[in-house]
């Protein structure tokens, strides 16, 4: 990992990100790298400490002759969704990524890369320790728990942050600049199961829906990817009755914000009808092939004798409960915004299930730019829930950032980009969580906008990010800070 630091620009960035990549950072499990990241600040003489919840908060000096400029705050997050290939063997407890570079990219070896929020974290990390760049005053703030909770973010106090202007970046997109976003919030439905003996003569096996791209729930959710839930419940659905089969456990996904590439159901069968059942498999994926296209062509279904099975399956009604759920259930864009061209206003995204003994969880997670409409969401799915036999939670949630156009900040930012690459930004606001819903309503009188250079498939082990983008990425942050 370390060779690609001869081959990689800027030198200070990359090492502090290939360094990063070495220590395990899951979400909620980040608390060796939050550390980490306060020691070298700390190694650097700079103020820097965790707050109660594990949030790093450093403080740099202004250069000379720029004490008296406002106060900038860089912020990113120091976690990462672990999402891995079937097949892939890696303990994200425990293992680093294995980073490769793949001609101007950089990806990991079977797993997600963590570029998202790395660069940003690593960004940061290199104008602290940077001797060479011209700053007025600035404070960093490394969050925790972005992906699963904005726990950081969430619990970070009123006036710890003293400064003007906060910089976010953790944007995807080199180029936009970022000045709003949508609020979300989970539901978390949950079915009691009754349990039956399993059939005499039957045998277990895996159906199970793979291939598919997933993706960042907020960035992709308008692409027409495939969802493996909604497509294991359409292939239960048309199923279980033809073939008799006994449903003994559900699983699928791993995070409420990337759309499911991946689900499966065990099911007991009669051995004689594997090849019909194998048949039919095939000829719905075709059909659902033929319905996905060019959005998300690798979809493929499998039939496999299971390896492990409950000694009991779920009785007929409930298991035909659950396959209606998923196939039913709301999941994708709900409506388009009628100010902003081309942004998804309103959507859902059904995430994940599991089976926990006689109970079935699922997880959905919805998103908003109207506060009232992200809870008509949840409202709907509570209502959806309840017509097929589940009880409902839901989550606090997070608000939404809502868009200044004219802050002295964008307009700093945007003629910045303007004066180093001949062009502006597009400024605009995207449908993905940031977090600077939830700091802004604690610094209500902080002007933001976030910044990023370009990286694809975030949430996935296809996550990768443009070398020559970074590098952009902080040539602008770098005219930034010398501007503000």
């Amino acid at each position: 990992m370390d060779a690609l630091l001869e081959t990689l620009e800027p030198k200070t960035l990359w090492k502090y990100f290939l360094e990063l990549s070495k220590i395990p950072r899951g979400s909620k499990q980040e608390q060796a790298a939050a550390k980490w990241v306060r020691d070298q600040a700390k190694a650097m003489g700079l103020d820097a400490h965790q707050d109660a919840i594990g949030n790093v908060i450093v403080r740099k000096p202004a250069t000379p002759g720029r004490e008296k400029a406002p106060i900038t705050v860089l912020q990113a997050h120091v976690d990462m969704v672990c999402e891995k290939n079937e097949g892939t063997v890696h303990d994200f407890l425990k293992d680093p990524i294995q980073v490769v570079r793949d001609g101007d990219v950089l990806r990991a070896m079977g797993t997600t890369l963590g570029a998202d929020n790395g660069i940003g974290v690593a960004a940061a990390m290199a104008v602290m320790a940077a001797k060479d760049i011209a700053h007025g005053p600035l404070e960093f703030l490394i969050t925790i728990d972005e992906e699963t909770g904005l726990t950081g973010a969430g619990n970070l106090q009123p006036g710890v942050l003293k400064g003007t202007f906060f910089l976010n970046l953790d944007s995807e997109e080199e180029g936009d600049l970022t000045i709003g976003c949508a609020g979300g919030m989970d539901t978390v439905a949950t079915r009691k199961m009754k349990l039956v003996p399993v059939a005499t003569g039957t045998r277990p096996y895996r159906i199970k829906v793979l291939g598919l791209k997933g993706g960042h729930s907020g960035v992709e959710i308008h692409q027409g990817r495939g969802n493996a839930l909604r497509i294991l419940g359409q292939i239960l659905f048309r199923l279980v009755p033809e073939f008799g089969l006994q449903v003994a456990a559900f699983a699928g996904g791993n995070k409420r914000n990337a759309i499911p590439r991946e689900g499966s159901a065990t099911v007991f069968l009669d051995p004689a009808k594997e090849p019909a059942l194998k048949a039919a498999l095939a000829k719905l994926q075709k059909e659902i092939q033929d319905e996905l296209g060019a959005f998300d062509p690798g979809l493929a279904l499998q039939l496999s004798p299971a390896t492990e099975a409950p000694e009991r399956a779920f009785a007929p009604e409930d298991a035909q409960a659950v396959a209606d759920y998923l196939f039913g259930m709301v999941h994708g864009v709900i409506a388009m915004s009628p100010d902003i061209p081309e942004l998804v206003q309103t959507s859902s995204n059904l995430a994940m299930i599991a089976t926990r003994g006689a109970e079935v969880e699922i997880c959905l997670s919805h998103r908003s730019s109207v506060e009232s409409s992200k809870h008509a969401v949840a409202d709907r799915v509570e209502a959806l829930s309840r017509l097929a036999g589940f009880t409902t939670t839901r989550g606090d949630g997070y608000p939404g950032w809502k868009p200044e156009p004219k802050a002295a900040l964008v307009k700093v930012v945007n003629g910045v980009h303007e004066k180093v690459f001949g062009k502006p930004m597009a400024i605009k606001a995207i449908h993905a969580g940031l977090e600077c819903g939830l700091i802004g309503e604690k610094y209500p009188e902080m002007e933001m906008v976030s910044i990023g250079p370009n990286m694809w498939d975030v949430h996935t082990p296809d996550e990768n990010v443009s070398i020559p983008s970074v590098a952009n990425f902080w040539k602008l942050l770098v005219a930034i800070l010398a501007a503000v």
